[in-house]
């Protein structure tokens, strides 16, 4: 069991911001059609920010798995 609300907010967050990140880039990749006042510069620097946020979610997660979280715990969410 995760033994404290803190490690589980932690958790919680990490993975909606992978899911937003994630989203973020799929809209951009798959219908940026639907993007309306975006430049390329713009679309470049959207994409960037989403993929610091999904390699920063990613970290987070990992650390949290690796030394907070039992594997069963990650299960039971």
């Amino acid at each position: 069991m995760i033994n404290t609300r803190l490690i589980s907010a932690l958790h919680a967050k990490a993975t909606a911001d992978k899911e937003k990140a994630l989203m973020a880039l799929d809209l951009m990749i798959n219908n940026a059609v639907g993007i309306g006042d975006h430049t390329a510069d713009d679309m470049m620097k959207d994409a960037e920010k989403s993929l610091d946020l999904l390699c920063s979610a990613e970290d987070r997660l990992t650390i949290l798995e690796t030394f907070f979280i039992e594997a069963e715990d990650i299960n039971e969410e």
